[in-house]
């Protein structure tokens, strides 16, 4: 670990002479306090995956925040320290860095897609006010993936593909060529691991005759160059294997036929000098029609610059030739992260808010949808398919995603625009509405104060998620009385169809928790969501369904304990639970049971509700069953003090709720430690939820105490991802 640490610091030295080491110093020692009893999976120790997380971090030539922020990103989520530790000891900045890398993990979510898509709008929330977040979040994924060899093929295909569909587009949309690759490269080793090592061993056979090919065009391309004065380095590209797997695959191609296979890459000292190769290259080789591309007049959203075009060599062998200075090499390998070095970034930077925009169209599309599917989709639309780029009449570039349509053009110019629309022209000549924008194309809208918004069939023609999303957000607001009726009539056909009574479940407590989840404030707006298309209704009938039976218990109308009918069995009720060790505020003698719906236990805060001739039902006070109490005047009546008493023979039943990846001798392992606790097991389930399995443990225990010692010899074993008091 020291000589890890020793190396990490060097790289500090060489990259960032200016760097705060004292503070860096001092987050590795916390890190590795914090951390110094755990252990990786791998079986190595926990400290060197933060490591490794600052060394990339470091070669990225970020500052001093960012580093210690890579030393304490899990020190929140994974000890016993809290993010007002991190701020007290190492300030606000690198706190907030933390907290965006910390997962949303200890909190309570209905499904595991639920739990994701908030770990995903947090992080992208944090991105919006400091774009480091991200490129920790980059070291960290990557350093994770090269140790995915010790977890299940399942975790590792997962992990693979959650790196495929949201962070190599994010690094590709910043420009961060050479984190995209590794994570695309390492990633394909575990989701399609035959082509991964099919491709390996192809490039492998042909190694000494690409080398020989590379030298003999780079020496050729130097001497012509040093000839003219140009001064400049010559690299041969490196070979990126998940490119060429999807040009094979997508374009149905052999290894012989992906140009990427030969490529060389000519460093220059200036502008000038680089239009001044691409001549020379065009003088000594034959150029490719069509295959020349200037992104430095045009550069690519993520600030990319480069002179493209790919050339017959010698042997007739074509072969690729990328041209740039030594600036725009930086910023193509390491994208927004080069500013650091090139422009520093300040602030609200004026230069990186509209280069960030995208980020805050994600958190919009995000917040208008609860499906993660749809989600995964508008970012691979919007981040990783091929670009085209357009102009307006006024000379500005826009790039879309190609099959972009002149609507996606409207939206993306103002969506008063888009709104108005009623035709469009392409270079001056009217096109249809389907039109699929090209390279160069000069687009212009024609509107019309006649038209009265959008078509609904535009939604089934739009490329962009910008254009979709302003095309519903019309709908939702234009068309709501519609909207109203439609929704209406899917809910009630749908309640029907789950046998739930619509009298019943539309107005009570369910409802309400229906309006708390999705940020409703009436009937009517849950009505227009499903209208128009923002919630699924199957969704809502599950939810109903679900708080309609957590709630049922405490739904029933308020009868004073002192009125209610006191029959021999209740009375036999009221004289075994007397000495339940709960003591109600005002009460004597009186029924009292646990809420099964979150079983508390001594220790726990405590609140008791008034039910109809059960006495005084005990909940935990942040039982999300009773949060509305708090807030609703007729609910809080019900309400009343109770604590507890002293008493060392009660035994209380708690439900543990424990998230695991899938082994043999997992359930022995959970055993022992309820053994070694000397604790009962009342009933055990388990069953798979995705890619995980959820074990579902009832048990008999004395206090909290107990409950979390529990917990915390669980989640040490190997394989556990989480474990947390159930409240269903």
């Amino acid at each position: 670990m020291i000589r890890k640490f020793n190396q990490l610091m060097e790289t500090i030295k060489k990259n960032n002479p200016n760097a705060n080491l004292e503070l860096i110093t001092k987050a590795y020692e916390f890190a590795s306090g914090a951390h110094k009893d755990q252990k990786r999976i791998s079986g190595y120790p926990y400290i060197m995956h933060p490591i490794e997380v600052a060394q990339t971090v470091a070669e990225l030539k970020l500052d001093s925040e960012s580093i210690c922020a890579a030393l304490l990103h899990d020190v929140v989520e994974d000890t016993q320290y809290t993010l007002e530790d991190v701020k007290n000891l190492f300030g606000e900045n690198v706190a907030e860095l933390v907290d965006g890398l910390t997962k949303l993990d200890k909190l309570s979510f209905t499904s595991q897609e639920e739990r994701h898509m908030e770990n995903m709008r947090k992080m992208f929330l944090a991105m919006t006010k400091d774009i480091r977040v991200i490129m920790i979040k980059f070291a960290d994924r990557l350093h994770n993936l090269s140790t995915l060899i010790s977890m299940r093929e399942e975790k590792q295909r997962e992990i693979a593909r959650e790196t495929l569909n949201i962070y190599s587009p994010i690094a590709h949309r910043l420009g961060m060529y050479k984190i995209k690759w590794e994570l695309e490269d390492m990633s394909l080793k575990y989701i399609d691991p035959v082509a991964y090592h099919e491709i390996v061993d192809g490039i492998n056979q042909k190694r000494h005759e690409r080398e020989a090919f590379i030298v003999e065009v780079k020496s050729e391309l130097k001497n012509k160059l040093e000839e003219m004065g140009i001064k400049c380095r010559i690299d041969g590209r490196p070979k990126h294997l998940y490119s060429i797997y999807r040009k094979m695959y997508t374009q149905n191609k052999t290894l012989d036929q992906i140009y990427d296979l030969f490529a060389v890459r000519i460093i220059t000292d200036n502008l000038s000098d680089c239009y001044t190769a691409l001549g020379l290259a065009h003088e000594l080789y034959t150029p490719m029609p069509g295959r020349f591309k200037d992104y430095i007049a045009m550069p690519k959203p993520n600030m990319y610059q480069s002179l493209h075009t790919t050339v017959i060599g010698p042997q007739g062998k074509p072969f690729e030739i990328q041209i740039r200075t030594q600036e725009m090499h930086d910023i193509a390998e390491n994208g927004i992260a080069a500013h650091w070095k090139y422009k520093g970034i300040q602030a609200n930077d004026d230069s990186i808010e509209s280069k960030l925009s995208w980020i805050r169209q994600l958190i919009e599309i995000q917040s208008n949808t609860d499906d993660e599917e749809e989600f995964i989709k508008a970012i691979k639309i919007d981040l990783f398919t091929d670009q085209v780029f357009v102009f307006t009449p006024k000379g500005d570039v826009i790039s879309f995603p190609a099959g972009a349509t002149p609507i996606d053009f409207a939206f993306t110019i103002h969506s008063a625009i888009g709104y108005k629309m009623q035709g469009a022209r392409a270079n001056g000549k009217i096109v249809p509405l389907d039109y699929q924008m090209e390279n160069g194309d000069i687009m212009e809208v024609i509107t019309s104060s006649s038209v009265h918004g959008p078509s609904r069939d535009w939604l089934k023609i739009v490329k962009t998620s910008v254009a979709k999303n302003k095309i519903n957000q019309w709908f939702k607001k234009e068309k709501r009385e519609e909207n109203i009726i439609a929704g209406k009539e899917a809910v009630e056909r749908e309640l029907k169809h789950n046998n739930l009574n619509i009298a019943d479940h539309l107005k009570g407590d369910a409802i309400k928790a229906m309006f708390k989840r999705y940020g409703f404030g009436t009937i009517d707006d849950l009505y227009a969501s499903v209208g128009y298309g923002g919630l699924p209704v199957s969704k809502v009938a599950a939810k109903i369904k679900e708080e309609a039976k957590k709630l049922a218990e405490i739904s029933e109308p308020v009868i004073p304990i002192a009125t209610a009918p006191a029959s021999a069995d209740t009375q036999k009720a009221k004289l075994q639970t007397s000495s339940s060790g709960v003591i109600v505020s005002g009460l004597n003698n009186c029924l009292i049971r646990y809420a099964g719906c979150c079983n508390p236990v001594p220790g726990d805060s405590i609140i008791g509700y008034i039910t109809r001739g059960r006495g005084v039902s005990v909940h935990r006070q942040d039982c999300p069953n009773i949060a509305t109490a708090y807030t609703d005047p007729e609910e809080k009546s019900r309400l009343i003090e109770v604590a507890w008493a002293k008493s060392k023979d009660t035994v209380f039943t708690v439900t543990l709720k424990i998230e695991c990846n899938e082994r043999a001798g997992l359930l022995l392992d959970i055993a022992q430690v309820m053994a070694d606790m000397k604790t009962t097991i009342r009933s055990l389930n388990a069953r798979n939820k995705g890619t995980v399995s959820i074990i579902d443990m009832t048990m008999d225990i004395s206090d909290l105490e107990q409950v979390n010692k529990i917990m915390n010899k669980i989640k040490a074993i190997r394989d556990v991802i989480d474990v947390v008091r159930s409240t269903q």
